[in-house]
Order: structure tokens, then C-alpha cells, then sequence
């Protein structure tokens, strides 16, 4: 290749991987792409590669080192300055926080959440259908969805939504760093405040359960808690609520599935990881290479920088037969949609209750369900941030 291909890009069709992106298909599982300030990193598109390098903790999540790859202008200064909870620690200390959240994702814990999730889900479509056709379904159903319920389990105040969702909103999207860096302010002050709250009058959401952990033996340290409660708040309804807005779209945009779906909802569940297969929304897991690490014919030097295109593993054609296409009767499961490895999304089992009963009460409840607009005036996310619809009009 002669060019090196630029990352991130815009998708062109929201649920396909930007069409810049396709000379990176011919090149598995490395290619060289450049980001934003011109550096040239490792890009890996290949399904097997990923996963073992996504294991290889010869690749640290540490971005305060000076090589780490910063992916957008605005998470510049934000990057270098921070290390993120649990994504930007590497092992012992990754291992010793994720052990503090373990109990809280467990399938057993979800499961008992799912009568809570139904109840809430229920009564957003009653609003819906209360208020009548058209509806914006972002607004009024996909965000507060998977706001609701992590505002539950963690003990939030859900009055309080409007401020972390338009703070989320400004970390993930900016657009200035400025913006980036005054959202985490506001998210971890509002957080800390609510810590401090709940040493004098506790609740039963899973920060309480921290700060209950930190009274007993001192860990984790108050701003630790912090930044685990603020990585928990914004990926626990962004991720979820962008699934549900894109995965409701690209069904109404395969009718075919769409009808599968509807005729036989016992599909529900394979439906779904298919759909993460598909979407891929979190595009661009970020690591640094500590040592050099030979893959195939070439050698991931220390101090590389290395980014997983989620987009194109899981469209990796050795791993999936016609991987562009939306298939129910595929096996899904070893998609990388939640990661891999050490740092695999702690939250997966409560993202994957949540898009069940969500979309499948959808379908069931309003089996007219149509976008309410032409597809080219329906506005999406760009490239730089976690894939999903500004807005989705919908009818039924």
C-alpha cells in the first residue's frame, strides 16, 4: 500500500465500517495506519492476531506513558495527564480493582435485575404509545433505557441523569479538549460529592457497596472510587444506549432478519450477538507495546503504538463466513465486541439482558414499528467517538 490509511473515519452507512477502511482488509491481521497529529501506529483487523494480543500483557492500557497512541485532538491532554480506572491500569492493580466489581456483574446479579429492566422498559413504551407516533426514539426510549438502570445499581439519583448524559456527552464527543477535560471534572466532582454523601446515609447500589469496602479496610482510596464510579456511569448507559438506537435502526434496514426475529423470538438472544458482531460500536481499543512482540512476518516494537479495529475483526472473513452480512443462523459468540482478555467489559452480561429485553419488547409491543424519515436525513455518529444515531424518528 502505498498510502497509509487515516483512523478513525466516519462510517458512510452507520452499521458498516467506513469504506476508507477497506484496503485494511486485504492486509491482515497489521496494517499501518496514521492518527489526528500524524503518527503512524499499528492498526490490527485480524481476528485471531487480536485475541492474542489482547491477552499479551507485553501491550499495556497504561495512557499516561508517553508512547500511548491518542486517538482524537480533544483526548489529548486528557490521556497523557490520567490513567483511567480499570481500562488504564495494567495488571496487579487492573486485577485488584476489577475484583472490587466482579460481584456486582455477576449472571446471578443480572438475572435478579431482569424483572427491574422489564418494568422500566414497559414503562417507556407507555409513554410512547401514551403520547402517539411519531417519537424520537433516542430521547425517549434508547438512552433512558440503560440510564435508568445503572442509576440503579449504582446507587445514582436518577433525577440527576440530565447532567452525567450531557457530561458523557461532552467526554466522548467533545468537541474541544477543553470540553473532554471540564466533563470528567464535573462527572468526578459530582461523584465525589455523592460519595461523601453516602458515608452518612448509605443506600444499597454498588457504590455504596464500595464506599462500605473503603470504611472497612481503606480500599480502594477516595479518588479511586471516584474515577471506578465515573467509568461505570458513562459506559454503563452510553455503550448500551447507542446498541439499542443502531441495533433498532439497522433491523428496520433488514426486514428480512426483522421479520425472522418477530416470527421466531426464541432467536432473540443469538440475534443479539450478532448484532454486536455487526455494529461494533466501540471502534478502536488502544495499547502500547512495552516489548517487542513478533506477529507473523512483522514485529510490534516497544513503544509502538497499537490500535484494535473492532470494526474489522469482527468482519474478519477467516472467522466469519460473509461477515457483511446479518446472519441469525451464525455462531457469534467469539465476536470482540466487549474486548478480550484481562480487560474483556466487565459489564457484558448486564449489556446483553439489557439489548434482549429491550429490543424484544420493542418488537413485540409495536410490530408497525417504521422509521419516521428519510434514511439520508436520519443523522449518526461520527467516526471519533462510540458508533450510534443522534436521532432515530420513529413510527408504528
Amino acid at each position: 500500500m502505498t498510502d497509509v490509511v487515516a483512523f478513525p473515519q466516519n462510517r458512510t452507512c452507520p452499521y458498516h465500517p467506513p469504506t476508507g477502511y477497506d484496503p485494511l482488509r486485504e492486509e491482515r491481521p497489521l496494517s499501518r495506519v496514521t492518527l489526528w497529529d500524524g503518527r503512524e501506529v499499528w492498526l490490527v483487523t485480524g481476528h485471531q492476531a487480536a485475541r492474542a494480543l489482547l491477552a499479551d500483557q507485553r501491550l499495556s492500557t497504561d495512557s499516561t506513558q508517553p508512547d500511548f497512541p491518542i486517538p482524537t485532538e480533544r483526548a489529548a491532554a486528557v490521556r497523557r495527564r490520567r490513567r483511567a480506572a480499570l481500562l488504564g491500569r495494567d495488571d496487579p492493580e487492573h486485577n485488584a480493582q476489577r475484583r472490587l466489581l466482579i460481584p456486582s456483574f455477576t449472571v446471578r446479579r443480572t438475572e435478579h435485575l431482569r424483572p427491574r429492566i422489564q418494568a422500566t422498559v414497559d414503562r417507556l413504551i407507555d409513554a410512547m404509545e401514551a403520547a402517539g407516533p411519531p417519537s424520537e426514539l433516542v430521547g425517549d426510549f434508547a438512552l433512558p433505557v440503560p440510564s435508568i438502570v445503572i442509576c440503579d445499581l449504582l446507587g445514582v439519583p436518577y433525577e440527576d441523569h440530565d447532567f452525567f448524559e450531557e457530561q458523557s456527552r461532552r467526554l466522548l464527543r467533545g468537541p474541544t479538549s477543553a470540553d473532554t477535560e471540564d466533563a470528567i471534572n464535573q462527572l468526578e466532582g459530582y461523584l465525589g460529592d455523592l460519595i461523601d454523601r453516602k458515608r452518612h446515609s448509605p443506600g444499597d447500589g454498588v457504590i455504596d457497596d464500595l464506599v462500605e469496602r473503603q470504611r472497612q479496610d481503606g480500599t480502594p482510596d477516595r479518588y479511586e472510587l471516584v474515577q471506578l464510579a465515573t467509568i461505570l456511569l458513562v459506559a454503563g448507559h452510553e455503550t448500551t444506549a447507542n446498541m439499542i438506537s443502531l441495533g433498532t435502526y439497522t433491523l428496520l434496514r433488514h426486514p428480512e432478519r426483522l421479520a425472522q426475529l418477530r416470527a421466531d423470538p426464541a432467536l432473540l438472544p443469538t440475534a443479539v450477538e450478532e448484532l454486536l458482531r455487526f455494529l461494533s460500536i466501540a471502534d478502536g481499543m488502544l495499547r502500547v507495546a512495552r516489548e517487542d512482540v513478533p506477529v507473523g512476518d512483522e514485529v510490534i516494537r516497544a513503544g509502538d503504538g497499537v490500535v484494535f479495529s473492532t470494526s474489522l475483526i469482527n468482519r474478519d472473513t477467516s472467522a466469519y463466513s460473509e461477515p457483511d452480512s446479518l446472519d441469525w443462523d451464525r455462531s457469534p459468540r467469539h465476536h470482540l465486541a466487549f474486548g478480550y482478555g484481562i480487560h474483556q467489559c466487565l459489564g457484558q452480561n448486564l449489556a446483553r439482558t439489557e439489548l434482549e429485553i429491550a429490543l424484544g419488547t420493542l418488537l413485540r409491543r409495536l410490530p408497525g414499528l417504521a422509521l419516521a424519515a428519510p434514511v439520508e436525513d436520519i443523522p449518526f455518529k461520527p467516526g471519533d467517538t462510540i458508533q450510534g444515531m443522534l436521532e432515530l424518528p420513529v413510527t408504528w
